[in-house]
């Protein structure tokens, strides 16, 4: 069976979950690992234990931006250039005939491009777009692109971009990545592909990205570095319209917004609600993100995903009732891995690699009537090299040759540990985590709180075989959960998706997980 990006999920059956206790104590594994110290973000545990119980920080309101944008200027700004919707293609005539650093007017109405499908705005740098109250510029299902090139610092405000058809995997604003680009106040909604792509320093601010075919935004670069991107207080839903998991199964290619090889991101005060599939995914060598203050509810699959990925704070958000159309349909097909509603795959924190701090840091987190709620998987076969690695021409952060993974390198340090992603130093603490099943109509399988991987089988070369990396995530990588709190009937799984766990259990040896947490069964049952 083939998961979503994550290489080939293959187990064995178990031994009790009980029954491994000495085992586990006693089996190599992975290396261990010296306890994580205080956040470089100044922020000590002890700091941590001051916050409010469970959700304090989460917010209480969410952006609508997508019905009520801010409205644009009424009249054209001083020596702005401008634009009438009457004249076909006026907009990239007047961009091409204008010197770089032009502001242009947009006035109401709805403005064209040429009928060719590749038509499309090519700014110069530094320009900017204002749209006056009613501006929308229509690619009328013929253009692909609404704005292009590599010209850096272009600012679009105030203007609804829709129905251009960009191909899969391709975008409609900022189509080429260019660096430094802000789009503010704006509506990129109905069109195929992805509403936005992204270039280094992108701001994305107040904005609605609805109804996309693919993506609200794709952010990847094929050449160069991504770097520093900024979502704040955006509306982000009902994308992936055109269902491509289901055009193309396992490819890992939809949800609200995806993320490639981004280093550093700041995702604050977004809704993120109703997007069939995943909300937000980090996917591939991502690094120092913080996911903050956000609204994540209503999307069929897991509010966020993050996937090969390393060092996040994830705090303050408010996650409710998501993956529960993807979790309800696993369950009822009788898979058992606990498809979570925040997904923690291969991913932790490295101090090796820059970032602001050396841990994931999931904190302060309000979570209500998710289908599941925390996974941390580590997939024994997925690493540099493995054929089960489906980003198959990427390595880890910590090695440029990916042919050096491989016998008999692989087998000894420092290659063993820093071949494959690992999911270590995950801190979960001070979240809140209600759950009514009756809510999601669910009996069974929709009340899990796991860490665990796979019994190492492929290839035949492999270093990792057996259960060495179960017993390295459960036991010796740090991954810890603390000060919690927890309302209704929550089951916890460990090492294998056999391993199924009380509360007291889950609290006992050898896990010792959930240290200082609250535990009411009965509530919300």
């Amino acid at each position: 069976m083939v998961l979503r990006g994550g290489g080939v999920r293959r187990w064995r059956r178990w031994a009790p979950a009980a029954g491994l206790a000495l085992a586990l104590l006693a089996t190599a594994g992975c290396e261990s690992e010296p306890e994580p110290a205080n956040k470089p973000d100044g922020r000590s545990r002890a700091d941590a234990r001051t916050q409010p119980e469970g959700s304090g920080g989460a917010p209480r309101s969410v952006a609508r931006v997508c019905e009520r944008p801010k409205p644009g200027p009424a009249k054209a700004p001083s020596g702005a250039v401008t634009v009438d919707p009457s004249v076909p293609g006026a907009l990239s005539a007047k961009t091409d005939s204008s010197p770089a650093g032009t502001t242009f007017w947009l006035k109401p109405g709805r403005h064209r491009l040429a009928d060719d499908r590749y038509a499309q705005v090519e700014p110069k740098k530094g320009n900017t777009y204002l749209g006056a109250p009613g501006a929308v510029l229509d690619g009328r299902r013929t253009n692909q692109y609404a704005f292009g090139g590599g010209a850096p610092d272009v600012t679009i405000r105030h203007l609804t971009v829709q129905g251009f058809v960009a191909p899969h995997d391709e975008g409609v604003v900022n189509h080429d990545s260019a660096d430094g680009w802000v789009i503010e106040h704006s509506r990129v909604q109905f069109n195929s592909g992805a509403g936005l792509m992204a270039g280094s320093g992108q701001q994305v601010r107040a904005s609605c990205l609805r109804g996309n075919g693919q993506y609200g935004m794709n952010a990847y670069k094929g050449s160069g570095p991504l770097r520093d991107l900024v979502l704040e207080g955006n509306e982000i839903t009902d994308n992936n319209r055109h269902d491509w998991e289901k055009k193309r199964p396992g490819c890992g290619c939809t949800g609200g917004v995806k993320f490639w090889a981004v280093d550093g991101a700041d995702v604050r005060g977004n809704w993120v609600h109703g997007n069939r599939g995943t909300g937000l995914w980090a996917d591939t060598n991502n690094n120092d993100f913080l996911i903050e203050g956000n609204v994540l509810e209503d999307n069929q699959g897991a509010a966020l995903m993050y996937e090969t990925s390393y060092n996040a704070v994830i705090r303050n958000n408010t996650i409710r009732r998501n993956n529960w159309a993807e979790g309800k349909r696993y369950a009822e097909r009788g898979d058992t891995f606990p498809f979570a509603t925040v997904y923690i795959s291969e991913s932790g924190g490295e101090p090796r690699v820059k970032a602001r701090t050396d841990t994931l840091e999931i904190s302060g987190n309000l979570f209500e009537d998710n289908w599941n709620a925390i996974t941390l998987w580590e997939n024994a076969d997925r690493f540099c090299n493995s054929p089960a690695n489906t980003s198959s021409a990427d390595c880890t952060l910590l090695v440029e040759d990916i042919d050096r993974c491989a016998r008999p390198g692989i087998t000894k340090a420092p290659l063993y540990a820093d071949c494959r992603w690992r999911t270590r130093r995950v801190d979960v603490h001070h979240n809140r985590f209600l759950l009514d099943r009756s809510a999601m109509d669910c009996t069974s399988m929709c009340d899990r709180m796991a860490v665990l991987a796979n019994y190492g089988t492929y290839p035949d070369w492999s270093p990792y075989m057996g259960e060495k990396v179960a017993d390295a995530i459960t036991l010796k990588q740090h991954n810890r959960w603390r000060e919690n709190v927890y309302e209704g009937p929550w089951t916890f799984v460990a090492h294998d998706p056999s391993g199924e766990l009380d509360f007291r259990e889950w609290q006992g040896a050898p896990y010792r997980q959930d240290a200082g947490s609250t535990y009411r069964a009965g509530d919300g049952d």
